[in-house]
């Protein structure tokens, strides 16, 4: 969902918005052990577990939640990335394509458990696009979701087995995600409210 705020935020022009932080770099660090030790709860053989992150943010989340699990358990799962963009249903609107990223799984995925990882779940569709990629590889046991934010205003029936954080938003609002690795500032996660008139 941040390629799109990106998106919007290069082609709109200037305008008033309020910004509210709503995660720092510690609250971030504390979701994602806690989903990490959620993860752990509910996969017990993480040996044959499977985590695979959609690009960009969601494959940083994915290897902080990984190396989390090795460090908790001392066992680490196999990191995956899955790129959604020629599974997406708005390929037609989109302003610009998504940077085509290489999607890498284990060739065994078949009857493995499978987590997938965004940063943000909004509509559900890239979640949705990110099944159809993965069917395409192979037939996992189970698959389930998990998030940093949860900003709600689902259009699809998907909702996250772990979130880090339920962020009620409006559907003007923009979900803001910055991690040192690829923005070179602080970890945190934002609103971006537009002002009334603008």
């Amino acid at each position: 969902m941040t390629d799109q705020t990106e998106q919007k935020e290069k082609s709109s022009p200037l305008r008033a918005e309020e910004v509210t932080q709503v995660m720092d770099s510690e609250a971030i660090r504390k979701a994602l052990r806690r989903i990490a030790h959620e993860i752990i709860e509910q996969n017990h053989d993480l040996r044959r577990l499977v985590i695979a992150g959609i690009p960009t943010r969601g494959k940083i989340v994915a290897a902080r939640i990984a190396a989390y699990i090795t460090e908790i358990e001392g066992i680490a799962p196999t990191l995956g990335t899955v790129d959604v963009s020629m599974h997406r249903d708005d390929l037609a609107t989109r302003m610009r394509i998504s940077v085509l990223e290489t999607t890498q799984l284990p060739l065994d995925l078949d009857d493995r458990p499978l987590i997938l990882i965004d940063d943000v779940l909004y509509t559900g569709r890239s979640c949705r696009a990110a099944m159809d990629a993965v069917a395409s590889f192979g037939r996992p046991s189970r698959i389930q979701l998990a998030a940093l934010v949860d900003r709600g205003h689902r259009e699809l029936p998907i909702r996250a087995d772990f979130v880090g954080k339920n962020v009620p938003t409006a559907p003007e609002d923009r979900i803001r995600v910055r991690f040192e690795e690829v923005d070179g500032v602080a970890d945190s996660v934002t609103i971006i409210h537009p002002l009334a008139g603008n």
